[in-house]
């Protein structure tokens, strides 16, 4: 009786292993002969298919070692591609991986990045032959620099009488706010360059007003007649300027005159017509270009250092007042030239407005702070 049990014990073993590999089997053939993704293309064409064809996977291989594994291709459908299932699951293994990967790599939060030290070039060389590369570009204070111009135009015996301008890259940033839009601005400088006066037009209806503007230098004056002539470019001026009363009526020239259209804001409207005269007749006119980079003559090479230096300064000051000082220096670099010259870089902090400074100061303080705690918190664990 016991030799009858353990053999139906057996024969029921062999019957069970047999139904599942059936079982196996028929899962795979169903599999197999599931229809492809995209019916009506080819499989050639198919995208996901010629992508699937060169992936594979990893088993473990133990006739090499304990640990040694071979690249085995996927299985194959009837239409060439590879089975969803083992797709999906590979890719969620790789993902997996990854993230292993990151969380390995990722810095504790308490431990510094190393900084590599990389030593400052020297300041000036000792020879009159040497690599410019191998030492810090020379920056000049605004006297020398004025010097330098003038002696380069000596030794090209070009026009004494040339242009000297300056090429001010701007900060254009405000924090978390908007940055500063480009803006065209006009000031008064200290010192005048340019021969003769400004044509200015005046936009006004009164009689009498149009009589002072008359007497006052005005190059052309009138009302709403003037519209036509302007627009078809019959009349141009160099300035714009109106009386409250016309304001309105100019709004068909806005498209046409653009930055020279009369504003408020830049003091082009007002009803004293003589001081609008006397400004717009000899002021200096200058705008940013390329986002953040001012073009601007500022004075003649034949001029003394002093006043050519004045000029500068009042400029520069000019354009700070476009930012609120609390954002730090709004001029990050001053390059000054001549019209036949290289570009000679200057120090301009000189030239900032009072307090511009106080927020960089206070940011290298911040800083110096950070790294000696950094430094003492070091000492103490090693």
């Amino acid at each position: 009786m016991q030799v009858e049990s353990t053999s139906i014990h057996a024969a029921w073993q062999v019957k069970a292993s047999t139904e599942q590999q059936q079982q196996q089997q028929q899962q795979l053939k169903a599999i197999s002969q599931r229809p492809a993704a995209s019916t009506t293309q080819e499989p050639s064409s198919n995208t996901s298919l010629t992508r699937a064809r060169n992936l594979s996977f990893s088993a473990p291989c133990p006739a090499r070692g304990p640990f040694a594994t071979v690249q085995l291709p996927f299985p194959r459908r009837q239409d060439g591609g590879v089975h969803d299932e083992m797709l999906s699951e590979s890719r969620k293994q790789s993902s997996k991986t990854k993230a292993k990967a990151k969380k390995k790599t990722a810095v504790p939060e308490g431990i510094h990045k190393k900084k590599y030290y990389k030593p400052e070039l020297p300041s000036g060389p000792t020879d009159d032959v040497y690599l410019t590369w191998c030492y810090q570009k020379p920056i000049y204070e605004a006297e020398a620099a004025v010097d330098m111009l003038k002696k380069f135009q000596e030794l090209d015996f070009s026009s004494p009488r040339q242009f000297v301008y300056a090429n001010i890259t701007l900060d254009m940033s405000m924090g978390n706010k908007k940055p500063v839009e480009p803006f065209t601005a006009t000031l008064v400088l200290p010192h005048r360059f340019l021969d003769g006066n400004h044509k200015v037009l005046v936009f006004t209806e009164n009689p009498d007003e149009a009589v002072i503007a008359k007497d006052h230098g005005a190059a052309f004056v009138g009302g709403y007649e003037l519209v036509k002539p302007i627009a078809d470019g019959e009349i141009q001026a160099d300035f714009y300027v109106s009386v409250p009363a016309m304001f309105s009526k100019l709004n068909s020239l806005r498209s046409i005159l653009k930055d020279k259209h009369p504003k408020s804001k830049n003091g082009s409207v007002s009803f004293d017509i003589p001081k609008m005269l006397s400004f717009f007749s000899v002021c200096h006119e200058y705008k940013v270009e390329d986002e953040n980079l001012i073009k601007s003559w500022f004075a003649r090479l034949d001029m003394p250092n002093d006043q050519i230096v004045a000029n500068l300064d009042a400029l520069i000051k000019d354009i700070c007042k476009y930012r609120p000082l609390s954002y730090g220096p709004f001029v990050k670099r001053l390059v000054i030239r001549s019209a036949t010259s290289e570009g000679l870089p200057l120090k301009f902090e000189r030239f900032l407005p009072a307090g511009a400074l106080k927020g960089t100061e206070e940011e290298e303080a911040e800083d110096e702070a950070k790294e000696s705690d950094h430094e003492g918190e070091m000492q103490e664990s090693q």
